[in-house]
């Protein structure tokens, strides 16, 4: 007879390589079930996108079968419950804000943050994005929302709420909402920050495991007053190969790291990092030099997320305002999804580290 002590002795065995400790010990091991040689149970893991999951599954089978029974039908039932860094009252609703930035204009910071928007999404994560990017808004266009105007609820309190709209599974709300968009936004400073609050605080988000935000280019008002005002996650840092980008970038990224900011860098992503043709999927053209942003990562001791090569559907898609990362069969696709799996995992990992400080 099977006991539950032996199935959980086996998958102290097994441990999960991000956090460095045991499943069990990780209270990762839930509903465990034992009739006869029948097991059953649910692995719960820090975000559904997960890139280990399919690893961390076999690695139960075959715990199981090597120090319990070789004999046992196991079921595994797989679940995530996103972490968070820390409990807060503010915005308690939302698990994680992540922000995407990038040193200058013209890197497709916005493409990047639309499409891990729907990467996360696509794996079964609730996630918004805010469209921070007070004086070029992209959103409304990347989602085919050009001219949509979010409507509002009042709460018990009396308080006006904006409903975010929603679209390919993702709660958006965009400064561009509010203007006309062939008319520019000429707002100082204060008025562009209080706006910027007014997504964050005057929002009905409800649960999100996920929140993007797409901040401006560079490092301004925004920027501050989004960190300093709002429990950040972590940044995702957007550059391409180009020395020039790359010397903005590094301005950029060490922003997070300066005293009173001190925001976790999840890591850093190369875009238009090479050009694939899409008849010859395999062939790499560098026209803007290699491995600038691997280089950029590893000079600040972050994590390299990967690259996005530069393909002509990338720049259709979000003209016609449908994310390349809805399309599952291009490589662009299948480079976000990866890159999304990456993001979560630091996410967790860092969360994990905070937790323990």
């Amino acid at each position: 007879m099977i006991s539950p002590e032996q199935v959980l002795a086996a998958l102290r065995n097994v441990e999960d390589p991000d956090l460095k400790k045991d499943l069990v010990t990780l209270n990762m091991i839930k509903d465990l079930k034992i009739a006869d040689q029948q097991i059953s149970f649910t692995l719960e893991l820090t975000t559904p996108a997960c890139p280990m999951k399919d690893m961390l599954k076999n690695a139960c089978l075959n715990a199981i079968k090597h120090f319990v029974s070789r004999d046992a039908e196991i079921t595994i039932n797989i679940t995530a419950r996103v972490t968070k860094p820390m409990d807060t009252n503010q915005l308690k609703d939302i698990r994680n804000i992540i922000l995407v930035s990038s040193g200058k204009g013209g890197v497709g910071k916005s493409t990047v943050a639309s499409n891990l928007a729907v990467s996360l999404a696509a794996d079964g994560a609730k996630v918004g994005l805010i469209d921070a990017d007070i004086y070029g808004p992209s959103v409304p266009t990347m989602f085919d929302l050009v001219g949509a105007k979010p409507s509002a609820r009042e709460t018990e309190e009396g308080r006006t709420l904006i409903l975010p709209i929603e679209k390919y599974g993702i709660k958006l709300l965009s400064l561009g909402f509010f203007a006309d968009p062939d008319q520019p936004v000429p707002w100082r400073g204060p008025m562009a920050s209080n706006a910027v609050k007014q997504l964050f605080n005057d929002a009905d988000w409800g649960e999100l495991d996920y929140l993007i935000v797409d901040l401006p280019p560079g490092t301004g008002d925004i920027h501050i007053t989004i960190t300093q005002g709002f429990p950040i996650t972590g940044a995702v840092i957007v550059t391409t190969p180009q020395q020039v980008a790359l010397a903005d970038t590094r301005k950029g990224l060490a922003m997070f790291k300066m005293p009173g900011i001190n925001i976790p860098v999840l890591g850093v992503i190369e875009n238009m990092a090479y050009f694939t043709p899409e008849e010859l999927p395999d062939n790499k053209y560098y026209l803007f030099g290699k491995d600038g942003g691997k280089a950029l990562a590893s000079s600040f001791d972050v994590p390299f997320l990967g690259e996005i090569p530069i393909v002509q559907g990338i720049s259709e898609a979000g003209d016609k305002g449908e994310p390349i990362a809805l399309n599952t069969s291009n490589i662009i696709s299948a480079a976000f999804a990866q890159i999304a799996g990456k993001v979560a995992q630091q996410i967790a990992i860092s969360n994990a580290q905070t937790a323990k400080s």
